[in-house]
Formats: C-alpha cells, sequence, structure tokens
C-alpha cells in the first residue's frame, strides 16, 4: 500500500516522548496538543474537547478520502481495532 501511517494524539511533545519511550513506539506520532490539525480535517471531538480513537486516510493532495470514528457508539465505541480490519477498511478506500 502507498500509505504512511502518522498517529496525531492531543498530548504535548514531552507528555508523547516519555510515552513513546516507555512502550518503544516506532512509528511516528504528531503532537496536536492545541487540537489545531484535529480540527482541520474535521475528526470529531468527545465532549471533553478531546478525539476519540478516530483514522482519516488522507490523499496526496491533503483532502480527506474516508475517516472513521471507532469509539463512537454507532460503530461499537471501540477503543482497539484489529489491525487486519483496519487494513481492509484503508484498502478498500484507496
Amino acid at each position: 500500500m502507498d500509505v504512511a501511517l502518522l498517529s496525531i494524539a492531543v498530548d504535548s511533545r514531552a507528555e508523547l516522548g516519555q510515552e513513546t519511550e516507555r512502550l518503544n513506539i516506532q512509528t511516528p506520532i504528531l503532537s496536536d496538543d492545541d487540537a489545531a490539525v484535529t480540527k482541520s480535517y474535521g475528526i470529531p471531538l468527545s465532549h471533553g474537547g478531546e478525539p476519540g480513537h478516530t483514522f482519516v486516510l488522507v490523499g496526496k493532495d491533503g483532502r480527506v478520502k474516508w475517516a472513521k470514528d471507532y469509539a463512537a457508539p454507532q460503530n461499537g465505541g471501540l477503543m482497539y481495532v484489529k489491525v487486519d480490519e483496519l487494513q481492509r477498511e484503508v484498502v478498500s478506500k484507496l
């Protein structure tokens, strides 16, 4: 797949640095502590003003091709998504 994975979190760079080191996370993570990126892509925010477990597929042109908030009640309220399920959804939208 011609896809790059980037996690976006509303935590500060310092918090993310500690957690990525502690958990040995190897994928890139963007600190979006003011939620500017989150809001620019229209990612739904919770009542606390934070994003849920939303995946967004952005094309090379910068436009959203697909998005799904797995934590939303209508999507099962999931806090974890199986990799093969996510891959199927992404591939179907490429």
